[in-house]
């Protein structure tokens, strides 16, 4: 499967008095399509804390605000992997809009147990979910640009 991609529609409850989105909005939009790009995929985020007792939690993000997503925009998130350890997924998430890249954000989600919040190994099929989303050209690219603020 390749990268994950998803729409949403940027609501006013998204944005600020002028129509522009929230920066935490950003963060999101990317999280809701974490979670569709798993669903996707057969390995939702519920079952993986009733079956196994694992969560994911984001352990970084590093966002770079490239142009203001406004209200009404319709926005796709795209999520590719770059890199996958025993319990941990380094993504890519953009957020784009009209073919225009808004944002670009890498994050580091962890497998956790809920016992203890330790970190474990990510059991199949998530790991297999994860595996299946690759990046291709277009995700390459889309960090590119300047920024529109």
């Amino acid at each position: 499967m390749p990268a994950h991609r998803i729409g949403f529609r940027v609501y006013y409850e998204d944005t600020d008095a002028g129509g522009v989105m929230y920066h935490a909005q950003y963060l999101a939009f990317a999280e809701r399509a974490r979670s569709e790009a798993l669903r996707s995929a057969g390995a939702t985020a519920a079952s993986l804390a009733a079956r196994h007792g694992i969560v994911f939690v984001v352990r970084r993000v590093e966002a770079d605000y490239l142009r203001p997503l406004r209200l009404d925009d319709d926005v796709t998130v795209s999520t590719a992997l770059l890199k996958r350890g025993g319990s941990s997924a380094r993504l890519r998430q953009t957020l784009s809009a009209g073919g225009v890249v808004a944002a670009a954000l890498e994050v580091v989600v962890v497998a956790v147990r809920l016992a203890d919040m330790r970190p474990v190994r990510v059991p199949e099929p998530w790991a297999g979910a994860l595996d299946g989303l690759t990046p291709d050209d277009a995700d390459d690219a889309e960090g590119a640009g300047t920024s529109g603020f």
